[in-house]
């Protein structure tokens, strides 16, 4: 099954999951690339993606499946005409076939940009750092069966925690994305539970890069 490389910035940030998904299969229509369909009563488009976002999230490195009817073109065409359907902020960056199987897949780079109108406060960069150099720190998750509490600093790979400007702190984390998955913004939530007098006014975050459990990039 073919997979696209694609990025979602910009204002289609705030495109939500399944929106995302119909733009998709209106964009393969719209490019004259009919995508296959399962059989039975409700038949559905075979394209996917492989970790939804939430909403307000910016990515450059999400991964769509699809399967296409009748003769394919090549790879390039493909990711030329789809961009050519597509709306600015959401870009297809690369189109290829065999792509790693995806519960290979385990790691994900993210970035955090924490914004404070008055200033970044003081020490905020080493109290945050020292927040995440502890022994547990467990911060709520909304899952199927509730709000249930959870440790998250066993999916934390590795951190690192800048002042960049005047008024914005950067989190740079690779996390864990799958079995178990940590969401970025778990990361922020501890922050303004813990360290409610660092809590930002807006926060900015931005998936980087995915991996396998070598952390070898994932494709």
């Amino acid at each position: 099954m073919p997979r696209a490389l694609f990025e979602k910035t910009g204002n289609a940030v705030y495109i939500s999951h399944l929106d995302l998904m119909r733009l998709f299969q209106r964009a393969f229509k719209r490019a004259g690339l009919p995508l296959t369909h399962t059989q039975g009563f409700n038949p559905r488009a075979s394209v996917s993606i492989a970790m939804p976002m939430s909403l307000g999230m910016e990515s450059v490195c999400e991964l769509l499946n699809f399967d296409l009817e009748g003769e394919k073109p090549d790879n390039g065409e493909i990711c030329r005409r789809l961009n050519q359907a597509l709306i600015p902020g959401v870009t297809v960056l690369q189109v290829y076939d065999q792509g790693q199987k995806l519960k290979n897949l385990a790691y994900l780079d993210c970035c955090l940009t924490l914004e404070y109108d008055q200033g970044v406060p003081e020490n905020a960069e080493q109290r945050v750092k020292d927040l995440f150099a502890g022994q547990t720190l467990m911060v709520e998750k909304k899952g199927k069966n509730g709000v249930v509490e959870q440790d998250i600093l066993p999916m934390i790979r590795s951190l690192a925690v800048n002042v960049i400007s005047p008024t914005e702190l950067e989190l740079r984390a690779r996390i864990c994305c799958q079995n178990p998955s940590l969401n970025p913004m778990q990361l922020s939530a501890a922050i303004i539970r813990y360290l409610p007098e660092l809590a930002p006014d807006f926060v900015r975050c931005r998936r980087l890069e995915i991996y396998d459990a070598d952390e070898t990039v994932f494709r």
